[in-house]
């Protein structure tokens, strides 16, 4: 049954991408398609960060020829993301998360420094790896996680937007959201943000701060090219209801 639903998600999300008109918008200065894929190909690979909620829909900035590898938890939960990803040509890894009331925190920080080596060692092979950047429960604040990450690697964090003019926004924390089919996507990379291996104190809250700020950007901008409006934003308003909510659908 899992594989089932996996690969029936995965073929929804190549339906989504096939049925979508997608624009694509890559760093600051990039002019058009050819010009923002050349941009992109010159920063692989890169640690793609991520609002929460966004994950869904992130496949579909994944063109052909590009290498990404994930980490899913080893909870049951991450088995048919698992199947989907690999249908989609991501490779997962699957790294324990530590969570749970019963695991101490020591446990917990050998699960992070877990999922850290694992994703150290896919980049440092040439593969990209997508990074949710905000705090768990905390949407849209910036997490110290993704820079340590970037600080390790020596690579760069470009942050990334992936939006549809019709999807489905459900009532959860982080605001998560379903693209549907038959409309306008838009894809849009921010500026990349790298970390020295020395930062620390000041310099390393300014650059969470500005990575912070350029997912906002990228975010609104996405929504923009789509002519919507990105009402996740508004993450400090509690959610209109704990189901799901269909958001330009017409």
């Amino acid at each position: 049954m899992k594989r089932a639903l996996g690969r029936l998600a995965a073929r929804y999300l190549r339906l989504v991408g096939a049925t979508n008109r997608f624009t694509f918008e890559a760093g600051s200065r990039a002019g058009g398609p050819g010009d923002a894929n050349a941009w992109l190909d010159a920063q692989l690979p890169a640690i793609f960060g991520m609002w929460h909620g966004q994950h869904i829909q992130m496949p579909l900035m994944r063109r052909p020829s590009d290498r990404v590898a994930t980490i899913i938890s080893r909870n049951p939960d991450g088995d048919i993301n698992t199947i989907a990803l690999e249908c989609l040509g991501v490779r997962v890894i699957r790294a324990s998360g530590a969570r749970g009331r019963r695991r101490t925190a020591d446990t917990r920080a050998k699960g992070g420094a877990e999922g850290l080596r694992a994703m150290l060692k896919a980049l440092k092979a040439g593969e990209s790896v997508p990074f949710s950047a905000d705090v768990p429960k905390v949407t849209r604040r910036c997490d110290a996680g993704i820079l340590t990450l970037a600080r390790f690697s020596g690579r760069p964090i470009i942050p990334a937007a992936v939006a549809t003019s019709r999807h489905l926004r459900f009532g959860s924390w982080d605001r998560a959201c379903l693209a549907l089919p038959f409309g306008r996507g838009a894809v849009v990379l921010g500026d990349p943000i790298v970390v020295p291996r020395d930062c620390e104190d000041e310099a390393f809250e300014g650059l969470r701060r500005q990575l912070e700020a350029e997912m906002d950007r990228v975010h609104a901008r996405a929504y923009a090219l789509i002519g919507r409006h990105d009402r996740a934003a508004y993450y400090g308003e509690p959610a209109a209801s704990a189901g799901a909510l269909q958001e330009g659908a017409a």
